[in-house]
């Protein structure tokens, strides 16, 4: 049996893009794909006094390319966000704890592929702070010549899956027969319902980067994920 997610790659993502990693066998980062300006991919929320606010990198206005072939040639934006984070989190209660783990990430490389950067950062917050263990993989590997749900069930028979877990988007095109014609389970990922934890600057809002929920709970970030199974009765 082998459970497997196939998303692309995003920069510093929120909980629920963690959950999904830690609830599959495998997680395959699809980067072969069309970029897309103004989405997850090159830019997250960070929650500030004025509410969440915006942290992009430039990536330039070019979208006649691939998530992978994203050059980052404008570096200033490294040292922005840091300094950004430091702003609006150093009063958190374990900000601390991971300053120098997120500070080596923001200062002692400069990044040149924007997918190189959000795959490492994905990898080094699930394995050395979340303790997550699935194994990461990359859609690259497979040589895929389809699209769209036919490219999806490519990947997976490549992969070898037995089970795949989507995000709820995609039931606009994903179609169960074509999952149980493969002898592939079609499951789907809920986001709802998640709890509050402790968050600076409030109204509390659940769509920021992961960052807030590790700098604001800390080891315990855990505890308000649901892949798991540790959260608590509010």
């Amino acid at each position: 049996m082998k459970k497997i997610a196939i998303i692309q790659s995003n920069y510093m993502p929120w909980k629920g893009y963690f959950d999904i990693i830690n609830m599959v066998d495998v997680f395959v980062f699809h980067d072969d794909l069309q970029y897309t300006k103004n989405d997850w991919r090159n830019r997250n929320m960070i929650k500030t006094p004025r509410g969440p606010e915006w942290l992009t990198i430039p990536c330039g206005t070019n979208e006649k390319r691939l998530i992978c072939e994203v050059a980052l040639t404008d570096h200033s934006w490294q040292k922005e966000h840091w300094n950004k984070i430091c702003l609006n989190y150093s009063h958190a209660e374990h900000f601390n704890r991971y300053k120098e783990f997120f500070e080596k990430i923001y200062l002692d490389t400069t990044w040149q592929n924007l997918s190189e950067l959000n795959q490492h950062m994905i990898k080094t917050i699930s394995a050395d702070i979340l303790g997550i263990k699935t194994v990461f993989d990359d859609s690259r590997r497979y040589n895929l010549t389809h699209k769209k749900a036919e490219r999806v069930l490519e990947l997976l028979e490549k992969a070898g899956a037995t089970e795949y877990l989507s995000g709820p988007a995609a039931k606009d095109y994903l179609k169960d027969d074509d999952f149980i014609a493969k002898s592939i389970k079609l499951s789907w990922m809920d986001y709802s319902d998640y709890p509050e934890y402790s968050q600076l600057f409030p109204p509390f809002a659940h769509t920021v980067s992961i960052i807030d929920l590790v700098f604001n709970e800390g080891p315990d970030a855990v505890k308000y994920m649901k892949s798991f199974g540790q959260i608590p009765t509010l």
